[in-house]
């Protein structure tokens, strides 16, 4: 059996269990029973002690200090996340945003192709954790970049060693803005350090170059067409007539033909044969299907 006592302000009842609970009213009218920092239910051992904590919340009221218990709540929960994350280590939040990217959609609501995240993974694990590794988010600054784009600008391009750029530096350096944005995003830092992505040069020809040497003369198919081994000479119409990309042609199968009674056809490009996973995956765009 419970039992209630008036105080001068608020009020004091034992419980069955034999604690006792404070209730009191707050601004606005409405009554509140002792709630913890976490917005628990708080009791005391004593009456003295549920006493003493609502002589505390008397003055916490009076001094204009008082605020609703789930408010408190939210706001440690929100503080603790932000210190969280301000001690969180580049490898594991580079993990995290991996994980995000496979799992969430993109702003036009498609999901991102798996030759993408592996592109991406193959970034981060072999470049910018042996990079950063255990080193916090919060402490990768402007110096920390440069010295990273130092070192990925060593490294000799594996198809041409004496080349100006190595084809590694610019797409490290673009996941790792991707990451550092999202970061941003988080909370984890308050504004990304500067990040200076190399430009893309434009391919440029001798002078003497004629631009009908881009494309191949409708003999110079046929004559391809003849020197490829009868499994694959019809990937050279496919690529030459039909504009097929390479994985697009070796996606397609029989069925992808629709025959029309007038003897004509139309090809039906449903999928293509990815490269880095070796499976089937959709076309790179709604352009790319139905032709």
């Amino acid at each position: 059996m419970s039992t209630t006592r008036r105080e001068g302000w608020g009020s004091l009842r034992k419980l069955p269990s034999g604690r006792w609970q404070a209730r009191y009213p707050a601004p606005g009218g409405k009554t509140y029973p002792a709630r913890t920092e976490d917005d628990k239910p708080l009791t005391f051992a004593t009456k003295t002690d549920a006493r003493e904590w609502l002589s505390e919340m008397h003055t916490t009221i009076a001094r204009g200090q008082w605020e609703p218990p789930a408010a408190i709540a939210k706001r440690r929960r929100a503080e603790a996340a932000a210190a969280q994350a301000k001690s969180l280590e580049f490898s594991a939040y580079a993990a995290h945003w991996l994980e995000k990217i496979r799992t969430e959609p993109t702003r036009s609501g498609r999901k991102r192709a798996a030759s993408t995240i592996r592109s991406y993974k193959g970034k981060v694990d072999g470049y910018l954790v042996p990079e950063f590794g255990d080193q916090l988010v919060r402490a990768i600054d402007e110096e920390a970049v440069r010295k990273l784009t130092v070192r990925l600008d060593s490294i000799p391009s594996v198809l041409h060693t004496k080349a100006e750029y190595n084809g590694v530096t610019r797409p490290v350096l673009v996941v790792l803005m991707m990451i550092l944005r999202q970061a941003v995003r988080d909370g984890v830092i308050t504004e990304m350090p500067d990040i200076k992505i190399p430009g893309q040069k434009p391919v440029r020809h001798d002078a003497d170059h004629d631009p009908g040497d881009d494309v191949a003369e409708p003999e110079q198919v046929e004559a391809l067409y003849e020197a490829t081994p009868d499994l694959w000479r019809i990937m050279v119409l496919l690529a030459a007539w039909c504009q097929l990309r390479r994985g697009e042609a070796l996606g397609l199968q029989r069925r992808d033909i629709e025959w029309h009674d007038d003897g004509t056809a139309t090809l039906h490009v449903r999928r293509q044969m990815n490269a880095n996973t070796g499976d089937y995956s959709d076309p790179k765009s709604d352009a790319g299907k139905g032709r």
